[in-house]
This record gives C-alpha cells, structure tokens and sequence, in this order.
C-alpha cells in the first residue's frame, strides 16, 4: 500500500509578484494627466498591474483604445530602461531610466502656439 501525501500548503504564501508604481512614480505620472485634462487632451485612464509590467493607459474617450500607455517593466532596468510610452499604434515614442524624462515626449504636446 502507496500512501501519497499533499505537498504543503500554508494559507500564509506569498501571491505572485506583480509589477506596480510607487507613489512617487504614480504623483509624477498623475501631475502631466491632470495638466491634460486641464487642456482637454485625455478624459480618462486606467491601470494595470500585471507580472511582467505595470502600465498607466491614457485614453481620449473611455470606450476607445488608449491613446498612450506608460509602461514600467523592471526586467528591462539595466538595458534600455524600464520606463517607456507606448503610442496608439505600439510604437515606443520614448523609453529610459528617468521617468520624467520620458514623460517630456507627451509634454510637448501641451505646448502650442497661440495665435
């Protein structure tokens, strides 16, 4: 007679890691969202928390794809920087190791001439 025992478990395990924004990322990320919804560029957002990657999605209407996703993925911290901005198409706009050195991408599009 075989007795098979369970590997155990204690109710006390740690979930899976996910990736998310400190606050300190999220107050640098929220500051450039409010200052374009001010200017009437991005309505709403969403984030996601996720394994590999934490992502701020911008979106101009809620029912659409987002216009512009700001991704971390902390794997990529020591090649070409875990933060990146994504634009609608997938295209990488911008990507580094300071975020708000890759956010200045979308601050240029606050700037406009007054006429």
């Amino acid at each position: 007679m075989t007795v098979h025992i369970p590997p155990q478990t204690t109710p006390f395990e740690r979930p899976p890691e996910q990736v998310a924004f400190h606050r300190t990322e999220l107050s640098v990320i929220l500051s450039l969202y409010g200052r374009m919804v001010a200017a009437g560029e991005w309505r709403d957002y969403g984030i996601s928390c996720l394994k590999e990657m934490a992502v701020f999605s911008v979106f101009r209407r809620t029912a659409e794809i987002p216009l512009y996703r700001i991704e971390k993925r902390p794997k990529l911290r020591n090649r070409q920087g875990m933060y990146a901005v994504v634009g609608p198409g997938g295209q990488i706009l911008r990507r580094g190791h300071d975020l708000k050195s890759v956010l200045r991408v979308l601050e240029r599009k606050l700037i406009r001439a007054v006429e």
